[in-house]
Protein backbone atom coordinates (compact mmCIF):
# COMPACT_ATOMS: atom_id res chain seq x y z
CA UNK A 1 0.00 0.00 0.00
CA UNK A 2 0.99 3.39 -0.38
CA UNK A 3 -0.62 6.36 1.11
CA UNK A 4 -3.12 7.30 -1.81
CA UNK A 5 -4.61 3.99 -0.95
CA UNK A 6 -4.37 4.32 2.87
CA UNK A 7 -6.28 8.02 2.25
CA UNK A 8 -8.89 5.88 0.42
CA UNK A 9 -9.16 3.69 3.29
CA UNK A 10 -8.80 5.96 6.07
CA UNK A 11 -11.99 8.16 4.20
CA UNK A 12 -13.94 4.86 3.51
CA UNK A 13 -13.61 3.59 6.89
CA UNK A 14 -14.51 7.05 8.20
CA UNK A 15 -17.68 7.38 6.43
CA UNK A 16 -19.31 4.19 7.15
CA UNK A 17 -18.82 3.91 10.66
CA UNK A 18 -19.59 7.81 10.91
CA UNK A 19 -23.33 6.31 9.56
CA UNK A 20 -22.68 3.16 11.92
CA UNK A 21 -21.87 1.08 9.84
CA UNK A 22 -20.04 -2.07 8.63
CA UNK A 23 -16.45 -1.34 6.66
CA UNK A 24 -16.17 -4.42 4.37
CA UNK A 25 -13.20 -5.77 3.02
CA UNK A 26 -12.93 -7.67 -0.43
CA UNK A 27 -9.35 -8.73 -2.07
CA UNK A 28 -10.05 -8.09 -5.79
CA UNK A 29 -6.81 -10.42 -6.95
CA UNK A 30 -9.14 -11.37 -10.54
CA UNK A 31 -5.95 -10.70 -12.11
CA UNK A 32 -3.87 -13.79 -12.32
CA UNK A 33 -0.95 -11.57 -13.59
CA UNK A 34 -1.00 -9.19 -10.99
CA UNK A 35 -2.33 -10.88 -7.47
CA UNK A 36 -0.64 -12.32 -5.02
CA UNK A 37 -1.67 -14.10 -2.32
CA UNK A 38 1.27 -12.14 -0.06
CA UNK A 39 0.67 -8.48 -1.23
CA UNK A 40 -3.25 -9.57 0.28
CA UNK A 41 -1.55 -10.59 3.30
CA UNK A 42 0.48 -7.42 3.74
CA UNK A 43 -2.47 -5.09 2.73
CA UNK A 44 -4.17 -6.75 5.52
CA UNK A 45 -1.44 -6.84 7.88
CA UNK A 46 -0.91 -2.79 7.19
CA UNK A 47 -4.70 -2.17 7.81
CA UNK A 48 -4.44 -3.89 11.24
CA UNK A 49 -1.55 -2.18 12.05
CA UNK A 50 -2.82 1.29 11.14
CA UNK A 51 -6.12 0.95 13.08
CA UNK A 52 -8.75 0.09 10.60
CA UNK A 53 -10.29 -3.50 10.92
CA UNK A 54 -12.61 -4.66 8.97
CA UNK A 55 -16.28 -6.64 9.86
CA UNK A 56 -16.91 -9.91 8.79
CA UNK A 57 -15.43 -12.19 6.70
CA UNK A 58 -12.62 -11.49 3.81
CA UNK A 59 -14.14 -11.78 0.69
CA UNK A 60 -11.40 -13.38 -1.70
CA UNK A 61 -12.68 -12.38 -6.01
CA UNK A 62 -10.34 -15.21 -7.19
CA UNK A 63 -12.94 -17.69 -5.60
CA UNK A 64 -16.16 -16.32 -7.02
CA UNK A 65 -15.30 -17.62 -10.88
CA UNK A 66 -18.83 -19.45 -10.29
CA UNK A 67 -20.83 -16.64 -9.28
CA UNK A 68 -19.36 -14.16 -11.85
CA UNK A 69 -20.19 -16.89 -14.78
CA UNK A 70 -23.74 -17.60 -13.50
CA UNK A 71 -24.58 -13.50 -14.13
CA UNK A 72 -22.07 -13.05 -17.38
CA UNK A 73 -24.47 -16.10 -18.53
CA UNK A 74 -27.81 -14.25 -17.43
CA UNK A 75 -26.07 -11.25 -20.16
CA UNK A 76 -25.39 -13.42 -22.42
CA UNK A 77 -28.80 -15.12 -22.70
CA UNK A 78 -30.45 -11.85 -22.85
CA UNK A 79 -28.51 -11.24 -25.85
CA UNK A 80 -26.73 -8.27 -24.26
CA UNK A 81 -22.63 -9.33 -25.11
CA UNK A 82 -20.99 -10.12 -27.67
CA UNK A 83 -17.25 -11.61 -28.34
CA UNK A 84 -14.99 -9.12 -29.41
CA UNK A 85 -11.10 -10.32 -30.98
CA UNK A 86 -9.84 -6.66 -30.87
CA UNK A 87 -5.90 -6.74 -29.35
CA UNK A 88 -4.83 -3.78 -28.04
CA UNK A 89 -3.10 -2.81 -30.98
CA UNK A 90 -6.07 -2.60 -32.54
CA UNK A 91 -8.04 -0.64 -30.42
CA UNK A 92 -5.41 2.09 -30.50
CA UNK A 93 -5.50 1.77 -34.56
CA UNK A 94 -8.55 2.71 -34.38
CA UNK A 95 -7.79 6.23 -33.25
CA UNK A 96 -10.95 6.28 -30.57
CA UNK A 97 -11.49 9.59 -28.42
CA UNK A 98 -9.58 9.56 -25.78
CA UNK A 99 -11.25 10.37 -21.84
CA UNK A 100 -9.47 12.84 -19.54
CA UNK A 101 -8.30 9.85 -18.05
CA UNK A 102 -6.79 8.56 -20.14
CA UNK A 103 -9.14 5.86 -21.36
CA UNK A 104 -9.86 4.72 -25.10
CA UNK A 105 -13.53 4.18 -25.94
CA UNK A 106 -14.20 1.06 -27.66
CA UNK A 107 -14.93 2.05 -31.13
CA UNK A 108 -17.08 -0.98 -31.61
CA UNK A 109 -15.21 -2.52 -34.43
CA UNK A 110 -16.92 -6.25 -33.36
CA UNK A 111 -20.18 -4.78 -32.17
CA UNK A 112 -22.99 -6.42 -33.86
CA UNK A 113 -23.68 -4.30 -36.82
CA UNK A 114 -28.17 -4.83 -35.72
CA UNK A 115 -27.62 -3.01 -33.05
CA UNK A 116 -26.25 0.16 -34.27
CA UNK A 117 -29.44 1.56 -34.89
CA UNK A 118 -31.21 0.93 -31.01
CA UNK A 119 -30.98 3.85 -28.98
CA UNK A 120 -32.30 4.23 -24.98
CA UNK A 121 -35.25 3.75 -25.96
CA UNK A 122 -35.00 0.26 -27.54
CA UNK A 123 -35.92 -2.27 -24.77
CA UNK A 124 -33.16 -4.35 -24.55
CA UNK A 125 -34.57 -8.37 -23.31
CA UNK A 126 -34.13 -12.13 -24.11
CA UNK A 127 -36.30 -11.20 -27.05
CA UNK A 128 -33.70 -8.73 -28.66
CA UNK A 129 -31.57 -11.00 -31.09
CA UNK A 130 -28.25 -9.96 -31.54
CA UNK A 131 -26.01 -12.29 -33.31
CA UNK A 132 -21.92 -12.35 -33.14
CA UNK A 133 -22.15 -13.18 -36.58
CA UNK A 134 -22.86 -9.92 -37.79
CA UNK A 135 -20.25 -8.48 -36.42
CA UNK A 136 -17.18 -7.76 -38.63
CA UNK A 137 -13.12 -8.07 -37.52
CA UNK A 138 -9.74 -8.81 -38.85
CA UNK A 139 -9.06 -11.56 -36.29
CA UNK A 140 -9.59 -15.07 -36.73
CA UNK A 141 -12.85 -17.06 -35.21
CA UNK A 142 -10.29 -18.89 -33.46
CA UNK A 143 -8.49 -17.12 -31.38
CA UNK A 144 -9.46 -15.62 -27.96
CA UNK A 145 -12.03 -13.16 -27.51
CA UNK A 146 -13.28 -10.99 -24.75
CA UNK A 147 -16.80 -10.74 -24.02
CA UNK A 148 -18.47 -6.97 -24.62
CA UNK A 149 -21.27 -5.67 -23.24
CA UNK A 150 -23.45 -3.74 -25.31
CA UNK A 151 -24.58 -0.21 -23.97
CA UNK A 152 -27.49 2.21 -25.40
CA UNK A 153 -26.61 5.76 -26.64
CA UNK A 154 -28.17 7.01 -23.14
CA UNK A 155 -27.24 9.45 -20.21
CA UNK A 156 -26.51 8.09 -16.91
CA UNK A 157 -27.12 10.72 -14.46
CA UNK A 158 -26.23 10.45 -10.73
CA UNK A 159 -25.25 12.30 -7.71
CA UNK A 160 -21.72 11.94 -6.23
CA UNK A 161 -22.07 12.19 -2.33
CA UNK A 162 -18.80 14.52 -2.72
CA UNK A 163 -18.86 15.91 -6.55
CA UNK A 164 -22.32 16.19 -6.80
CA UNK A 165 -24.56 15.95 -9.83
CA UNK A 166 -22.88 13.74 -12.82
CA UNK A 167 -24.25 12.99 -16.31
CA UNK A 168 -22.49 10.50 -18.33
CA UNK A 169 -23.65 9.20 -22.09
CA UNK A 170 -22.83 5.57 -21.27
CA UNK A 171 -22.36 5.37 -25.64
CA UNK A 172 -19.55 8.05 -26.44
CA UNK A 173 -17.95 8.36 -23.03
CA UNK A 174 -18.02 4.85 -21.89
CA UNK A 175 -18.94 2.43 -24.65
CA UNK A 176 -18.91 -1.20 -25.10
CA UNK A 177 -17.29 -2.00 -22.14
CA UNK A 178 -15.46 -5.75 -21.16
CA UNK A 179 -16.91 -7.92 -18.91
CA UNK A 180 -14.30 -11.01 -19.71
CA UNK A 181 -10.96 -10.79 -20.75
CA UNK A 182 -9.38 -12.36 -23.98
CA UNK A 183 -7.32 -14.31 -20.97
CA UNK A 184 -10.11 -15.07 -19.63
CA UNK A 185 -9.76 -13.40 -16.73
CA UNK A 186 -12.81 -11.15 -15.11
CA UNK A 187 -13.27 -7.67 -15.48
CA UNK A 188 -13.35 -5.06 -12.79
CA UNK A 189 -16.62 -4.08 -13.68
CA UNK A 190 -18.68 -7.34 -13.82
CA UNK A 191 -17.07 -8.49 -10.56
CA UNK A 192 -17.51 -5.16 -8.55
CA UNK A 193 -21.23 -4.74 -9.31
CA UNK A 194 -21.95 -8.26 -8.76
CA UNK A 195 -19.98 -8.50 -5.46
CA UNK A 196 -21.39 -5.10 -4.23
CA UNK A 197 -24.84 -6.36 -4.87
CA UNK A 198 -24.48 -10.19 -3.29
CA UNK A 199 -22.62 -8.27 0.04
CA UNK A 200 -25.27 -5.86 0.67
CA UNK A 201 -23.02 -2.97 0.16
CA UNK A 202 -24.91 0.00 0.45
CA UNK A 203 -22.13 2.59 0.34
CA UNK A 204 -19.13 3.03 -2.10
CA UNK A 205 -16.03 5.06 -1.69
CA UNK A 206 -12.98 5.28 -4.11
CA UNK A 207 -10.71 8.01 -6.03
CA UNK A 208 -12.23 10.38 -8.58
CA UNK A 209 -10.46 8.74 -10.92
CA UNK A 210 -13.00 6.09 -10.74
CA UNK A 211 -16.01 8.38 -11.51
CA UNK A 212 -15.95 7.96 -14.99
CA UNK A 213 -16.57 4.01 -14.20
CA UNK A 214 -19.77 4.66 -11.89
CA UNK A 215 -21.96 4.92 -14.74
CA UNK A 216 -21.12 1.77 -16.26
CA UNK A 217 -21.35 0.14 -13.11
CA UNK A 218 -25.29 1.59 -12.17
CA UNK A 219 -26.03 0.71 -16.57
CA UNK A 220 -24.84 -2.50 -15.35
CA UNK A 221 -26.45 -3.08 -11.87
CA UNK A 222 -29.59 -1.70 -13.56
CA UNK A 223 -29.74 -3.87 -16.35
CA UNK A 224 -28.86 -7.35 -14.00
CA UNK A 225 -31.85 -5.83 -11.42
CA UNK A 226 -34.54 -5.95 -14.45
CA UNK A 227 -33.86 -9.34 -14.48
CA UNK A 228 -36.26 -10.33 -11.45
CA UNK A 229 -37.76 -7.45 -8.80
CA UNK A 230 -36.79 -9.29 -6.11
CA UNK A 231 -33.66 -10.19 -6.89
CA UNK A 232 -30.44 -8.04 -4.33
CA UNK A 233 -29.69 -5.91 -7.22
CA UNK A 234 -32.52 -4.03 -7.13
CA UNK A 235 -30.86 -1.99 -4.26
CA UNK A 236 -28.39 0.46 -5.95
CA UNK A 237 -25.94 1.26 -3.99
CA UNK A 238 -24.60 5.55 -2.91
CA UNK A 239 -21.26 6.70 -4.54
CA UNK A 240 -17.89 9.70 -2.77
CA UNK A 241 -15.48 10.15 -4.59
CA UNK A 242 -13.01 11.44 -3.34
CA UNK A 243 -9.48 13.83 -4.10
CA UNK A 244 -6.55 12.12 -5.13
CA UNK A 245 -3.02 12.37 -3.66
CA UNK A 246 -0.20 13.32 -5.86
CA UNK A 247 3.44 13.56 -6.15
CA UNK A 248 4.77 17.09 -6.43
CA UNK A 249 5.15 16.03 -10.46
CA UNK A 250 1.52 16.42 -10.20
CA UNK A 251 1.20 12.79 -10.77
CA UNK A 252 -1.14 10.33 -8.88
CA UNK A 253 0.73 7.99 -6.35
CA UNK A 254 1.43 4.25 -7.04
CA UNK A 255 4.14 2.26 -6.65
CA UNK A 256 6.93 4.37 -8.20
CA UNK A 257 6.69 6.48 -5.43
CA UNK A 258 8.62 4.69 -2.98
CA UNK A 259 9.25 7.05 -0.05
CA UNK A 260 5.23 7.30 0.58
CA UNK A 261 5.00 3.34 0.15
CA UNK A 262 3.57 2.05 3.58
CA UNK A 263 6.17 -0.54 3.69
CA UNK A 264 8.95 2.25 3.54
CA UNK A 265 7.27 4.30 6.11
CA UNK A 266 7.33 1.26 8.35
CA UNK A 267 10.98 0.70 7.78
CA UNK A 268 11.69 4.21 8.86
CA UNK A 269 9.77 3.47 12.13
CA UNK A 270 7.08 6.26 11.19
CA UNK A 271 4.13 5.10 13.54
CA UNK A 272 0.50 4.37 12.58
CA UNK A 273 -0.88 7.73 14.13
CA UNK A 274 1.58 9.40 12.18
CA UNK A 275 0.49 8.32 8.99
CA UNK A 276 -3.44 8.62 10.18
CA UNK A 277 -2.91 12.38 11.61
CA UNK A 278 -1.01 13.19 8.58
CA UNK A 279 -3.82 11.78 5.96
CA UNK A 280 -6.53 13.54 8.49
CA UNK A 281 -4.97 16.86 7.88
CA UNK A 282 -4.63 16.63 4.17
CA UNK A 283 -8.37 14.97 4.37
CA UNK A 284 -9.19 18.80 5.89
CA UNK A 285 -9.80 17.03 9.20
CA UNK A 286 -7.20 18.15 11.36
CA UNK A 287 -6.00 21.81 10.71
CA UNK A 288 -2.25 20.34 11.60
CA UNK A 289 -0.67 16.81 10.76
CA UNK A 290 -0.47 15.64 14.40
CA UNK A 291 -0.27 12.22 15.33
CA UNK A 292 -4.80 10.36 15.85
CA UNK A 293 -6.51 7.48 15.44
CA UNK A 294 -8.71 6.94 13.54
CA UNK A 295 -11.43 6.22 15.58
CA UNK A 296 -10.44 10.07 17.13
CA UNK A 297 -11.55 11.18 14.14
CA UNK A 298 -14.90 10.14 14.13
CA UNK A 299 -16.02 12.98 15.64
CA UNK A 300 -14.70 15.01 13.17
CA UNK A 301 -15.69 13.70 10.09
CA UNK A 302 -17.64 15.13 7.56
CA UNK A 303 -17.55 15.17 3.65
CA UNK A 304 -17.56 18.80 3.51
CA UNK A 305 -14.26 18.80 5.01
CA UNK A 306 -12.49 17.20 2.26
CA UNK A 307 -11.38 19.15 -0.40
CA UNK A 308 -12.11 18.66 -4.44
CA UNK A 309 -8.93 19.28 -5.92
CA UNK A 310 -6.05 17.15 -5.51
CA UNK A 311 -3.57 17.17 -3.05
CA UNK A 312 0.02 16.94 -2.65
CA UNK A 313 1.31 14.46 0.01
CA UNK A 314 4.77 14.81 1.31
CA UNK A 315 6.11 13.02 4.05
Amino acid sequence: MHLGNVFCALLSWLSAKSKGGEWLLRIEDIDPGRSRRDFALQLMDDLQWLGLPWDGEVVWQSQRSDIYEHYLRLLEDAGLTYPCYCTRADIMATQAPHETDGRIVYAGTCRPKNFSSLSSSTSLSSSTSLSSSTSSTSQTRTSPAAIRLLVPDEVIAFTDGHYGPQQVNLARHCGDYILRRRDGAWAYQLAVVVDDALMGVTEIVRGRDLLLSTPQQIHLHQTIASFSPFHPFTFSPFYYHHPLLINEDGQRLCKRDKSLDLGALRARHVGPQDIIGLLAHLAGLLPDPTPASPHDLLPLFSWQKVPLHDIVARI
